[in-house]
């Protein structure tokens, strides 16, 4: 019995030794491993913003030309034909908006969130606003008549919607320096 309970001493024994050894060293080298993968992690955090910066600045370059393309004083500058009726150049100008829209759609990809709720809802706001300007005119207006309210109802907001979107796109870019 005293050779059993010996053994069975000897036996508690190691492994209480065996166990805070191994937790001696399990507590040395952990943070030395978290701290090897913090250092993996950013050198993979700093080769991915090599790739995607470019690619997310390249986007956000393309929303700002979109935005300024949809402003209704560039846009009619661009589309702008002599002779045509409201309802026509009405058209014109909401399919070139949906059209150029559509063309930017996949940089939805690598702009924030903020931004491209801004660009769809400028967009959106254009599109009413070339619709409810050729509504309220008469039916022989012309698109000449059409831009001229147009334009004037822009002149007439306190805060240039376009001008503010704009604004908001920046400031994200600015994040990501």
């Amino acid at each position: 019995m005293e050779w059993s309970t010996a053994l069975l001493l000897d036996i508690i024994k190691l492994t209480v030794a065996g166990s805070l050894v191994f937790l001696i060293v399990y507590l040395t080298i952990k943070p030395l491993i978290e701290r090897s993968q913090g250092l993996k992690l950013v050198e993979l955090k700093k080769e991915e913003m090599k790739t995607t910066l470019p690619l997310r600045l390249q986007a956000y370059e393309r929303i700002v030309l979109f935005v300024e393309r949809i402003n209704p004083a560039n846009l009619i500058l661009r589309t702008h034909s002599q002779g045509i009726g409201v309802y026509e150049y009405q058209n014109i100008l909401v399919n070139e908006i949906r059209n150029e829209f559509q063309h930017n759609i996949a940089q939805q990809i690598y702009l924030s969130s903020a931004s491209w709720s801004v660009v769809k809802r400028v967009k959106e706001e254009t599109i009413t606003l070339i619709n409810n300007v050729a509504r309220n005119l008469p039916e022989d207006a012309t698109g000449l008549d059409l831009s001229k309210t147009m334009l004037t109802h822009l002149a007439s907001l306190d805060q240039n919607p376009y001008d503010t979107a704009l604004e908001i796109i920046k400031q994200d870019v600015q994040k990501l320096f």
